[in-house]
């Protein structure tokens, strides 16, 4: 491609090619340009030195096994009040049950988030953990936001670091990126006031990085937020992988903005702005190995071309997603393996199946919608 015109692109472009790092004013500079396409070939270069060709995708399936919260974030279409026409709470038959079925389903991995019930104790949700894992300890487990260790350490008065390595010894495998929402307090008091801040969020995840786990990180983007509070939010992030080196993946999430208070007058994230963040996320966490397109909340059209705007991975097969769906998500509920394939290999990318900590599954027998079929795990060099 021909260099940019504009200058400070062309400086930038500059950076990437030699492997610099980049800076705040960089990322604002990025965040500035509505050179899509110079984006794209930056992202798609250093997710192409990290990843090669290939495109990460899972087995995976969501329990959220209740909707009560104690909090009232103004962006979330999923909570309910505690007598709410909505509300639930999962019982243990419920619960297990959905831990069959995924691994009738073949899934690698169990995505275990919810609300903050009040009136439910710390001890009910180690349970799940502990049941889950007794019954079928070849699950990986990814489970609880930090927003939810931070609630789990008012509930009990013990410590994060306890807390997590109880939850470990049960059965934990590892953290979701949930709840980072935006750091920024000009923003976070506005959106998700009371609830677990940037520090709080942060230090959960550096505490199970240093107890050997491995994690995920997020950012919502497309409400109220600027580009400077993107920036800042993907430099903490950046800041906090250079001391542990426990994140796996980050996951842009797009605003959605149906039944809930925030989304009043607010569109939907154009496919620019998906596109945009995508690539100056790529570019910007330069320390992160893995990029995901979440095509619950991107769509699938969309999450298939971010693949060459530097996200390396689509997700999975995510039976029962609630959350973005009860925002307004128009995606499917599920998704097969045969079609995450074949959206992979349009974009011209090659498939590979992992299992939650990156390393590749090879399976015996093709996946079906049920099946038991044995599967070994291969480390990715």
């Amino acid at each position: 491609m021909t260099a940019p015109t504009d200058p400070k692109l062309a400086a930038i472009r500059d950076k990437v090619h030699a492997g610099e790092r980049l800076t705040f004013d960089d990322g604002l500079a990025l965040e500035a340009t509505s050179d899509l396409f110079t984006l794209g070939e930056l992202a798609n270069l250093v997710r192409e030195r990290k990843n090669g060709s290939v495109t990460f995708y899972n087995v995976n399936t969501h329990l959220n096994p209740t909707n009560v919260c104690v909090y009232r974030c103004a962006f979330c279409s999923f909570r309910s009040d505690l007598k709410g026409p909505t509300g639930y709470v999962m019982t243990d038959e419920q619960i297990l049950g959905r831990a069959r079925e995924a691994t009738e389903r073949g899934c690698t991995e169990l995505h275990v988030v919810g609300g903050l019930h009040h009136q439910l104790p710390y001890e009910w949700y180690l349970n799940i953990i502990a049941s889950i894992h007794r019954e079928f300890p070849d699950l990986h487990l990814k489970a609880w936001t930090a927003v939810e260790w931070d609630w789990f350490e008012k509930l009990t008065k013990r410590s994060t670091r306890d807390l997590l390595a109880e939850m470990r010894d049960a059965g934990l495998g590892s953290l979701p990126g949930g709840g980072a929402e935006i750091f920024h307090p000009e923003v976070r008091s506005k959106i998700c006031d009371y609830k677990a801040d940037a520090d709080q969020w942060l230090g959960v995840h550096r505490t199970w990085h240093e107890l050997g786990g491995k994690s995920n990180a997020t950012m919502l983007y497309g409400h109220i937020e600027r580009p400077e509070h993107r920036i800042d939010h993907l430099l903490r992030l950046r800041g906090l992988q250079d001391e542990t080196g426990g994140f796996q993946t980050f996951i842009p999430l797009a605003f959605h903005p149906s039944n809930n208070p925030l989304g009043k007058g607010i569109p939907k994230p154009s496919g620019m702005m998906d596109l945009k963040v995508m690539a100056v996320s790529r570019l910007m966490l330069d320390n992160f190995p893995h990029i995901k397109a979440y095509w619950q909340m991107l769509t699938a059209k969309v999450a298939q071309v971010a693949q060459s705007w530097g996200a390396d991975d689509i997700d999975g097969t995510v039976v029962h997603e609630k959350i973005y769906h009860a925002a307004g998500s128009d995606s499917p509920q599920e998704m097969t393996v045969a079609d995450l394939r074949r959206l992979i290999e349009e974009a011209g990318r090659v498939p590979v199946e992992r299992d939650t900590l990156y390393r590749e599954v090879v399976r015996d027998q093709p996946v079906g919608k049920r099946w038991q079929t044995g599967r070994r795990l291969v480390t990715l060099n």
